[in-house]
C-alpha cells in the first residue's frame, strides 16, 4: 500500500508566535515522539526524556505567567499544542495536561513568595508534577476524601515566611494518580477540617518527601507507558509555607483546576481521534479490493466523512470553551460539554478506524487498536462522562431537587 502522509490540521491561530509554536511542536512530535510511541507503549516505558525536552523547549508551562518561566499563551493556543502532542502519543499529551493541572493551585492561589520559590522549576526547570485528588473510596464524590492533614503548631520563624508557622502531617492514600511514583512534586488535596468540601486544603508536597511512596503502577488496558499508581502518604511532614491557598479552600481550588483540566482532556481526545482518522485514511486509500481502493466504496466514504465531521465539531467546541476562559468569562458548562463530546468522539472515531482496517485493525501491527484502547480512559478521567452530564444539567436546570 502506498504511503499517505497525514495532512497537518489547518488551525486558526491568533498570532505569528502561536503559529511558530505549533510548528515547533509538530517538529518535536514527528522527530522525537511518534517514531517511538508504539514500541514504548507496548513495553510500558515512560518517556521521561521527552518531558525533559518539552521542558527545555518551554512547553510545560505554556498557559502560565512568563515572570515565572511560563509561556504567556492563551488556552486557545495551549490546547492546540496538547492536541498535536496527543496525536503523536497520548501518554505525552495527557502527561502535559496533568502537569499543567498540578501547577494550577500554586500559579493561581499561591502567595507571591511561594510562586517565586517554586514555579520557575515547575514550569521550565525539568520538574514533572502530579495531581492528587481521587482516593480508593472517593472518585466522583471527591468531597468525601479521607486523607488527613493535621496541623502541628511550631515556631513561625521556621516556616519560611509564607505561612503562619508550624507543620502539617499528611496521612492517607491517593488513587489513580498519573505520574504516581515518577513525579517531582504532588499537588495534594487533604482533609484539614470537618466533613464536606469546606474541610479540604491544598498542599504542595515534594516527590522525595519522607513518608511518600507509590504502589506499583496499575496494569491498564491502554496508555501503558503512562504510570498510574496509588500514592501513599504515611505521616508526611511539610511546613505551612507549602499550604496553597487558605485552609478549607482546597475543594474550590480543585474544582477550578478541573474545569481547565477537562479542556485539556478534550483537546487530547481530539488529537487521538485525528491520529485514528489519519490512519484510517492512509489505509483506505492504499488498500485495493475488487480492483480499486476501498476508499472508493460509499460505505467507507460515508464513515470517513462522519469521522472527520465529528472531529471538527469537537475541536470547535473545545476552542469555543477556551476562548471563554481566555476572556475571563464563565466556562464550566462549556468545559463539561467539550470533555463529554470530545471523548465520546474519540471512542467512536477510534472504533470506526479499527473497522476501516478490518482484520488488520485488530492487530498490533497497526496503531488503530492502540488508539481504541487509549480512547476509553478519556471517557473516565477528569470526571466520568456521566458526571459531565450532571454538571451540564445543573447549569441548565439548576441543582437536583432531591
Amino acid at each position: 500500500m502506498p504511503d499517505r502522509a497525514p495532512q497537518p490540521v489547518d488551525r486558526q491561530l491568533p498570532t505569528d508566535e502561536a503559529r511558530d509554536l505549533i510548528s515547533l511542536v509538530r517538529d518535536i512530535a514527528q522527530r522525537e515522539i511518534a517514531p517511538k510511541a508504539a514500541e514504548e507503549e507496548d513495553a510500558g516505558r515512560f518517556p521521561r526524556d521527552v518531558f525533559g525536552l518539552l521542558s527545555e523547549s518551554g512547553l510545560l508551562g505554556l498557559p502560565y505567567d512568563s515572570e515565572y518561566g511560563g509561556g504567556d499563551q492563551p488556552y486557545e493556543v495551549y490546547l492546540q499544542v496538547l492536541e498535536e502532542l496527543a496525536a503523536a502519543r497520548l501518554t505525552v499529551g495527557l502527561g502535559v495536561s496533568v502537569h499543567t493541572l498540578a501547577c494550577h493551585a500554586l500559579a493561581n492561589y499561591g502567595t507571591k513568595e511561594q510562586q517565586v520559590e517554586h514555579l520557575p522549576a515547575m514550569l521550565g526547570g525539568g520538574l514533572l508534577g502530579a495531581y492528587c485528588l481521587s482516593e480508593p473510596s472517593s472518585g466522583s464524590d471527591a468531597a468525601s476524601l479521607r486523607t488527613k492533614a493535621v496541623r502541628e503548631e511550631g515556631d513561625p520563624s521556621r516556616s519560611g515566611g509564607a505561612g503562619s508557622g508550624g507543620e502539617w502531617v499528611i496521612t492517607g492514600t491517593k488513587a489513580w494518580i498519573t505520574h504516581g511514583g515518577v513525579a517531582d512534586f504532588y499537588t495534594v488535596l487533604a482533609r484539614s477540617g470537618g466533613e464536606g468540601p469546606r474541610g479540604i486544603t491544598a498542599f504542595l508536597v515534594p516527590g522525595d518527601a519522607e513518608g511518600l511512596s507509590a504502589a506499583p503502577p496499575e496494569k491498564k488496558m491502554g496508555m501503558k507507558g503512562s504510570p498510574t499508581a496509588q500514592v501513599h502518604l504515611d505521616g508526611v511532614r511539610i511546613s505551612d509555607d507549602r499550604r496553597l491557598g487558605e485552609e478549607g479552600q482546597g475543594f474550590a481550588i480543585a474544582l477550578s483546576a478541573l474545569d481547565s483540566g477537562r479542556l485539556g482532556i478534550a483537546a487530547c481526545a481530539i488529537g487521538l481521534a485525528q491520529a485514528a482518522l489519519d490512519e484510517a485514511l492512509a489505509y483506505a486509500t492504499g488498500r485495493q479490493q475488487f480492483g480499486r481502493p476501498i476508499s472508493d466504496f460509499q460505505g467507507l466514504r460515508f464513515m470517513l466523512a462522519d469521522m472527520a465531521t465529528q472531529i471538527e465539531a469537537g475541536r470547535a467546541l473545545y476552542l469555543a470553551a477556551a476562548r471563554l476562559r481566555d476572556a475571563g468569562r464563565p466556562f464550566s458548562k462549556q468545559a463539561a460539554m467539550a470533555k463529554l463530546l470530545c471523548t465520546d468522539t474519540a471512542m467512536k472515531v477510534t472504533t470506526d478506524a479499527v473497522q476501516v482496517l478490518g482484520g488488520y485493525g485488530y492487530t498490533a501491527d497497526f496503531p488503530a487498536e492502540r488508539y481504541m484502547r487509549e480512547a476509553k480512559v478519556l471517557q473516565i478521567v477528569e470526571g466520568t462522562n456521566q458526571i459531565q452530564r450532571m454538571v451540564i444539567a445543573r447549569h441548565l436546570a439548576g441543582p437536583d431537587s432531591r
